[in-house]
């Protein structure tokens, strides 16, 4: 039998050689909003083993959308101009086709970046943020400025300015960032969106800024040009956004030419409750794909090659995302492949290494 991990899929005219993704992970190594060297490298040595799709980080489509001030941007030419950089040396050394994740990060911009601190912190100073309502995030963040009908339409705009700068440079596929408590998300989640006008209140109302943003851009991209979203399937939270809830968002988008939804699960408040496990994010793509029919990428500390097979084989979920899997190991594909089986890409100055039968440990 032979591994569903390795087997090939397409979404419209893209076809990916394998059901392995590399997630977008954030760098924090940005000059201005544009990829440096490290963004380069990274990526670059991720690709050379041939997951299906690598994904740019979170890519923010306006400077005060940012997560920090070292974040990934697409707003300039300059911006513009590194990424095709990163593209280009992609497209001539992997097979991988490549993606990338726009988005905004709204009451959550403007923090310190991760290191050497070892985690994000707030930073008022940097710049003021903007959300659905006047909520900060948590004690001590900034409170966000509430969007007025202007300032949803300029957001909008953006998220459609940045994917055609994206198309342009050469990106494959695009995923709108509606997960993780950044804006989209926060206009979902009743936890976050206190309006009191059209974009607040009922379901109906909360969903129509993401899916104002999701049509616009659908109609920016060419048709052949695979679009999707990275959702969060629930914010583990009592009273929040909720599978159900996702369900019927996914319903929509499909009508509006969806072609893929990446789940993942909270980030919107600090009082959700996440017990993490291996794949403990899975059954969330599962029942969306089974109650929508959309192709779905799960996520969630999948590591075990095995596991990931089974994923794709079974039918919970049409692609297998890993983040710190790859950290770990850029050549996580190789084992795989080895594992079960699979067939994978090597370049040429790499064949020597790939050959190498590396010894299995002695048992204790």
């Amino acid at each position: 039998m032979s591994a569903s991990l390795f087997s090939p899929f397409s979404l419209r005219s893209v076809e990916f050689a394998n059901r392995i993704v590399v997630s977008p992970m954030c760098q924090y190594s940005a000059i201005d909003g544009t990829a440096s060297d490290w963004h380069l490298v990274n990526l670059g040595h991720l690709a050379l083993s041939g997951p299906g799709l690598v994904f740019f980080e979170a890519t923010h489509v306006n400077a005060e959308g940012r997560i920090s001030p070292h974040c990934l941007g697409l707003y300039s030419d300059e911006n513009e101009a590194g990424i095709r950089r990163v593209v280009d040396f992609l497209k001539t050394w992997s097979q991988s086709r490549v993606g990338i994740q726009l988005g905004h990060a709204g009451r959550k911009g403007g923090t310190r970046p991760p290191f050497p601190a070892g985690d994000l912190s707030p930073d008022p100073a940097l710049w003021s943020p903007v959300a659905p309502s006047a909520l900060a995030y948590d004690e001590g963040w900034a409170q966000p400025r509430a969007l007025d009908a202007d300032g949803i339409a300029g957001a909008i705009a953006d998220f459609v300015a940045a994917a055609k700068r994206a198309q342009r440079a050469g990106v494959e596929v695009v995923e709108l960032h509606f997960a993780h408590g950044y804006l989209a998300h926060q206009f979902l989640s009743p936890l976050s969106n206190k309006r009191d006008d059209e974009y607040g209140g009922s379901l109906e109302n909360r969903m129509r800024f993401p899916l104002e943003l999701f049509r616009a851009v659908r109609a920016a991209l060419p048709a052949e040009m695979p679009l999707g979203v990275r959702i969060s399937a629930t914010d583990f939270v009592e009273g929040g956004w909720d599978l159900d809830s996702s369900i019927v968002l996914v319903r929509r988008l499909a009508e509006l030419g969806c072609d893929f939804v990446d789940v993942s699960a909270g980030g919107l408040s600090p009082l959700q409750k996440i017990h993490p496990a291996p794949g403990y994010q899975v059954g969330f793509a599962k029942a969306i794909r089974a109650a929508t029919g959309m192709a779905t990428i799960a996520v969630g500390m999948i590591v075990d090659p095995e596991h990931a097979d089974r994923i794709v084989r079974e039918g919970d979920a049409d692609f297998v995302a890993l983040a710190r899997g790859f950290l770990r190991d850029p050549r996580w594909l190789w084992n795989a492949a080895d594992t079960l089986g699979g067939e994978s890409f090597v370049p040429p100055q790499y064949q020597r290494g790939r050959q190498i039968s590396m010894p299995k440990p002695s048992p204790r």
